[in-house]
């Protein structure tokens, strides 16, 4: 029994969303058919579209550059480590 009613509340949970939906209106005739151009207010501020893949790409350049930078600098770091070490083994210091 307790199955039977846990599967009703979920079904109740599933199902609300939908029941509370409005139904959809058809939408309103298009005063004409075709392309209709809209006219962008006069002083209107934009950014060209070529100015911002530009700066997206140059962005993304300088943080690939910077990682491998910081890459470079941690391997150098562990292989000055490992000279360390191999030159303390091969003399038997600790």
């Amino acid at each position: 029994m307790t199955r039977i009613g846990a599967l009703l509340i979920v079904m109740l949970f599933l199902a609300g969303p939908a029941l509370a939906q409005e139904p959809v209106k058809p939408a309103p005739a298009a005063a004409q058919d075709g392309f209709v151009p809209v006219d962008a207010p006069i002083g209107a501020e934009t950014m060209p579209a070529p100015l911002l893949v530009g700066i997206a790409y140059a962005f993304i350049w300088v943080v690939l550059f910077g990682y491998l930078w910081s890459v470079r600098t941690r391997l150098a770091t562990v292989e000055r480590e490992m000279d360390t070490i191999n030159r303390r083994i091969a003399t038997g210091r600790k």
